[in-house]
């Protein structure tokens, strides 16, 4: 029964959570959107430049 009473506090505790937070407007995700979206394309563009100096420096097949 304890995990039980672990369980049921925890999803009581989430509830608390959600009840707080609120959806972002319009703006808002856009401009979430926009600021992930950079970061992939950085990320992506840093491994790719990683890939070819190795290539150049290393060879490769």
């Amino acid at each position: 029964m304890l995990s039980w009473q672990r369980f049921k506090d925890y999803l009581m505790e989430n509830w608390r959570v959600l009840k707080v937070t609120k959806r972002p407007s319009k703006e808002e995700f856009k401009t979430i959107v926009k600021v992930t979206a950079i970061g992939m394309a950085v990320i992506g563009l840093v491994g790719f430049i990683l890939i070819v100096l190795k290539q150049v420096f290393f060879g490769g097949a």
